[in-house]
C-alpha cells in the first residue's frame, strides 16, 4: 500500500466567512452570467430548503454537463448533508463518484475529496466526508474509503468507521482492518455492536476463531450484548469450517441468552448440516424453524433441495418443490439446477430433461449451469446428438457457453473416439473467444492416445508447453499409456521422469498404466517390483510412509494387469496370491479378472482350482457372461473334461450365442 494512505492528520480548510450569497435568478444578472457553473452552484446553496435545492439541481442537471461541473454536485450534497438527508446525499455522492471515475485520470478519491473540500460557503459541513466514506464502502471501493478516513484528519462518526472496517473485511484486507481499529480506539472511538460484528466476521474469514471468541467475550464484558447478527456470523464461520458441533453449541447459547434465531440463522445452520451430508439434522431444524413461526424463503428450499439431491434423496427433494408452491415461494434457477443435477447423477435423464422443459412455466430462463449439467448427463450415456442440440439451443437463447460446457462436449466425443467432432467443438470454443485450458488439452491428448494417434497427442502436448500451459497428471498419464500401447517403452518412462521432475505426483492411474505396459512387454518382474514399492507392500527393504501408501491404493485394474501378466508368464501360484490379496483388500474382482485367472489355471492344468473359481463367481453374486462361458467350455474341452465343457456350451446356447455342441468352440 502506498504511503499516501497514511498522511499526517490535517485540518480541512474552508473559508466560510468570506462567502457572499448571491441569488441565481436575480433580475440584475445577465442571462450568460446567471447560467455559469459557479452561479448555478451558488443558487443551490442559497435555496431556503433542501427540497428546493434538490429540485433546482435536477432542473440544472437536465441542461448542464455535470461531469464538467462537479462542484454543482458538491453544492447539493453539502446542502442535503446539512439537512441530515443522508440517504439522498449518499445517492448523489455515488453519482458524483461515477462521473469522476469516467472523466478523471487521477485516483477518484483525490478528485471527489478535492471537489467536496473546495466549497467556500456557510453550508460547508465536514459530514460530507462521512457520507463519502459510506458511499465508497457501499460501492466496494474499500481502499478509497480508507484513504478518505485518514485524509479527514478527524475521527468520523462510528457509522462511517464501521463501514470502512466492513469494506476492508469484504476485500480480505485484514492487516488494514486491525490498523484502522487500533487507530479508532487510539482516537477515542467507542466500538458498538456493529463494530464487534464486523471484527468477528473478519476473524471468522481468517479462520482465527480464538480471536473471534475473545472479541465476543470482550463485548459482553463491556455490556454490549450480542445480537442475532453476531451469533449468526459466528455460526456461519464455524459451519464454513465444518466445525458443526461448535456451531450447534453457539446456536444453543444464543437461545439460552434469549436471542431468537432469525431465518438467516436457520438457513446458515441447515446449510452447515447439508455441507457435511447431515441432511436429517437439517430437516429436523427446518421443522423447528416452522414451529418458531418463521416462513422459509427460496434460500431455505435451495439449501434443503441441494442437500437431498447430493445424498440421492430425489423423491424427498422433489416433494420440497411442491412445498414451495404451498408456501407461495417461486423456485429460482438454482433450485431447478440442483434437481436437474441430482436426476442426472442418479441416471434419470428423462426426469432431468422434463424439469428443463418445466422451467419455462415459471418464466425462469435456464442458465449456463443448467445446460452444462444436462450436456454432461447426456454425454455420460453417449447421447451426443442431443448434447450438441442443447449447445445449439444455448446459442438460440443467447446463453453463452463457458469452458466447462465446451470441455464436457469435447470429452464426450473423445470417449466415443470421434476426434473430428471433438476438434470441431474446440474450434467453436476458440471462435467464441474462450481459450482451451489444461482440461481441454488433457482431454484431447487422452482421446487421441486412445485411438492410437500418438503423433497428434505429442503435437498437442508441445502446443501446451509453447502456450505456457503446464501439463497435468491426466495429460502425462494419457501420453504414458499411449506410448506403452504403441510399444515405445523408452518414451513412456522418459515422460514419467519428466512428470516427477515437474513436481507432479503420479496417481494410481499413472501407476496402472506403467504396470500394465510392463506386463504387456513381458517385464513381469519389473511390474511386480514397482507395484510392491509404490503400494508399500514390500516384504523387504524400508517402508514408505503412510501418505505414499494412501496415494497409491491399488485398484482392481492394477491387480488384474499383474494377474494376467503372471498367468501369461506361467507363474499361476503368484497370480493366485495377488488374487487373494485383492480380495482381502476389499476389492471386488470383475468378470474380466475371473476370465484372466481361470485362463491361467487352465494353462497350468489346475482343474480343481478352476472349478472352485467357477463356484466363487456365483458365490460373489457375479452373473457369468458369454466370455466366461466360452473360456470355461473351451478350457474344459481342451483338458478332456467333456461333460463340463458340454454344460458350458449349453449355457452359451441358452444365452443365444448359438453354440449347441463342442465342435462349435
Amino acid at each position: 500500500m502506498s504511503k499516501s494512505f497514511w498522511p499526517k492528520s490535517r485540518r480541512i480548510y474552508a473559508k466560510h466567512s468570506s462567502f457572499i450569497s448571491r441569488k441565481f435568478f436575480s433580475s440584475q444578472s445577465s442571462s450568460s452570467s446567471s447560467s455559469s457553473p459557479s452561479n448555478l452552484a451558488n443558487s443551490i446553496l442559497t435555496c431556503t430548503t433542501a427540497k428546493q435545492a434538490l429540485e433546482l439541481f435536477h432542473s440544472v442537471s437536465r441542461r448542464t454537463d455535470l461531469t464538467k461541473n462537479p462542484h454543482i454536485y458538491s453544492a447539493v450534497i453539502h446542502v442535503l448533508t446539512g439537512a441530515k438527508l443522508y440517504t439522498r446525499a449518499r445517492c448523489l455522492m455515488k453519482d458524483l463518484i461515477q462521473c469522476l471515475q469516467k472523466s478523471r485520470r487521477s485516483r477518484v478519491c483525490f478528485s471527489v475529496f478535492n471537489v467536496l473540500n473546495r466549497l467556500e460557503s456557510s453550508k460547508f459541513t465536514p459530514n460530507v466526508f462521512r457520507v463519502l466514506i459510506i458511499a465508497f464502502s457501499e460501492m466496494g471501493l474499500a481502499e478509497e474509503a480508507l484513504w478518505v478516513y485518514y485524509k479527514m484528519g478527524v475521527l468520523p462518526a462510528i457509522q462511517a468507521c464501521n463501514m470502512v472496517l466492513n469494506g476492508l473485511v469484504k476485500k480480505g484486507m485484514f492487516d488494514s482492518v486491525w490498523k484502522v481499529y487500533g487507530d479508532m480506539i487510539a482516537r477515542g472511538a467507542s466500538p458498538n455492536v456493529v463494530t464487534y460484528g464486523t471484527l468477528i466476521d473478519g476473524c471468522c474469514r481468517q479462520g482465527d476463531f480464538l480471536k473471534a471468541f475473545k472479541l465476543f467475550d470482550e463485548m459482553i464484558k463491556k455490556k454490549i450484548f450480542p445480537t442475532v447478527m453476531i451469533y449468526t456470523i459466528l455460526i456461519r464461520g464455524l459451519c464454513g469450517e465444518s466445525r458443526i458441533s461448535e456451531a450447534e453449541s453457539m446456536f444453543r447459547t444464543m437461545r439460552n441468552s434469549g436471542v431468537l434465531p432469525n431465518l438467516y440463522t436457520y438457513n446458515t445452520m441447515m446449510d452447515g448440516y447439508c455441507k457435511i451430508a447431515q441432511v436429517k439434522k437439517a430437516l429436523k431444524l427446518y421443522q423447528e424453524m416452522l414451529g418458531d413461526g418463521l416462513l422459509p424463503n427460496v434460500v431455505t428450499f435451495g439449501i434443503l433441495i441441494d442437500g437431498l439431491c447430493k445424498t440421492d434423496e430425489m423423491v424427498s427433494a422433489t416433494k420440497f418443490l411442491v412445498d414451495m408452491a404451498r408456501f407461495g415461494v417461486p423456485p429460482n434457477i438454482f433450485v431447478y439446477n440442483c434437481l436437474i443435477d441430482g436426476y442426472c447423477k442418479a441416471g434419470n435423464l428423462s426426469a432431468a430433461l422434463s424439469l428443463h422443459s418445466d422451467i419455462g412455466k415459471y418464466k425462469i430462463l435456464p442458465d449456463v449451469f443448467t445446460y452444462s449439467i444436462l450436456i454432461k448427463g447426456l454425454c455420460g450415456v453417449g447421447r451426443m446428438d442431443e448434447a450438441d442440440g442443447l449447445l445449439q439451443e444455448m446459442k438460440k437463447n443467447r446463453v453463452p457457453a463457458n469452458a466447462v460446457t465446451y470441455n464436457t462436449l469435447i470429452d464426450g466425443y473423445c470417449k466415443e473416439g470421434n476426434m473430428e467432432k471433438a476438434l470441431e467443438v474446440c474450434s467453436q470454443m476458440t471462435e467464441k473467444g474462450i481459450e482451451p485450458n489444461i482440461i481441454t488439452f488433457s482431454t484431447l491428448i487422452d482421446g487421441y492416445c486412445k485411438v492410437g494417434r500418438m503423433e497428434v497427442s505429442i503435437g498437442l502436448y508441445n502446443e501446451m508447453v509453447i502456450k505456457g500451459i503446464l501439463p497435468d497428471v491426466v495429460a502425462y498419464t494419457a501420453l504414458i499409456d499411449g506410448h506403452f500401447k504403441d510399444g515405445n517403452t523408452k518414451e513412456a518412462f522418459q515422460l514419467h521422469k519428466e512428470m516427477q521432475e515437474a513436481g507432479l505426483r503420479p496417481n494410481v492411474f499413472t501407476l496402472c498404466c506403467i504396470i500394465n505396459g510392463l506386463c504387456k512387454e513381458g517385464r513381469i518382474k519389473g511390474a511386480v517390483k514397482l507395484f510392491l514399492e509404490k503400494t508399500g507392500n514390500r516384504t523387504t527393504g524400508s517402508k514408505i510412509n503412510e501418505m505414499d501408501r494412501s496415494s497409491y491404493s491399488p485398484n482392481h485394474v492394477i491387480y488384474t494387469a499383474l494377474i494376467q501378466g503372471l498367468c501369461t508368464d506361467g507363474r499361476v501360484f503368484r497370480a493366485s496370491k495377488f488374487f487373494s490379496d485383492m480380495r482381502r483388500s476389499g476389492l471386488r474382482p470383475d468378470v474380466f479378472t475371473y476370465i484372466v485367472i481361470i485362463q491361467g489355471h487352465f494353462l497350468a492344468k489346475l482343474l480343481r482350482d478352476v472349478m472352485m473359481l467357477q463356484a466363487d463367481i456365483l458365490k460373489m453374486g457375479i452373473i457369468p457372461n458369454n466370455g466366461i462361458y466360452q473360456v470355461l467350455a473351451k478350457g474344459y474341452k481342451e483338458s478332456g473334461y467333456l461333460k463340463s465343457a458340454l454344460r458350458c456350451a449349453e449355457d452359451l446356447s441358452g444365452a443365444g450365442i448359438g453354440c449347441s455342441n463342442l465342435n462349435d468352440l
